[in-house]
């Protein structure tokens, strides 16, 4: 089983304030993570240790010169230690299949929040971070 909790994932991300035993947890089980590193809106969180994370993006179409909107949508392994709920933002990072759909694990929660599907806003996601910190600094007091 897990031990104790690692100093770095190799991601610049908080860790969690909640211990667990998951051995699926980047943080205190086995789990290595590897390439891809999202920020998204977690869509659903129904299943056990599952959310679904979506994220838009802007694709532009050659031929009307115009920018169409996507989303990608994937399903990520939800620690207990973590357990983002729906509708808040996270980090989520690839790694190794866990399932036959789950190849990333949500990493953190960066708080609650949506992005737009407008692809990866850089203000956009820095704003609900700063919201998300304002709001445990006033519930603290």
């Amino acid at each position: 089983m897990a031990k104790g909790m690692k100093r770095s994932i190799g991601i610049d991300a908080k860790p969690p304030e909640k211990k667990c035993e998951d051995e699926n947890c980047p943080w205190h089980g086995r789990l290595s993570l590897r390439g891809k590193v999202f920020t998204g809106t977690v869509r659903s969180a129904k299943s056990h240790n599952t959310a679904i994370v979506e994220w838009g993006f802007n694709k532009f179409i050659k031929k009307y010169e115009r920018y169409e909107r996507r989303k990608s949508r994937v399903t990520a392994h939800n620690p207990p230690c973590i357990h983002a709920r729906e509708n808040e933002l996270v980090m989520i990072a690839e790694c190794r299949p866990l399932t036959a759909t789950k190849r990333f694990v949500v990493v953190a929660r960066l708080g609650k929040g949506e992005i737009e599907i407008r692809g990866e806003d850089k203000k956009l996601i820095a704003d609900a971070r700063k919201a998300a910190a304002e709001k445990e600094k006033e519930e603290a007091k």
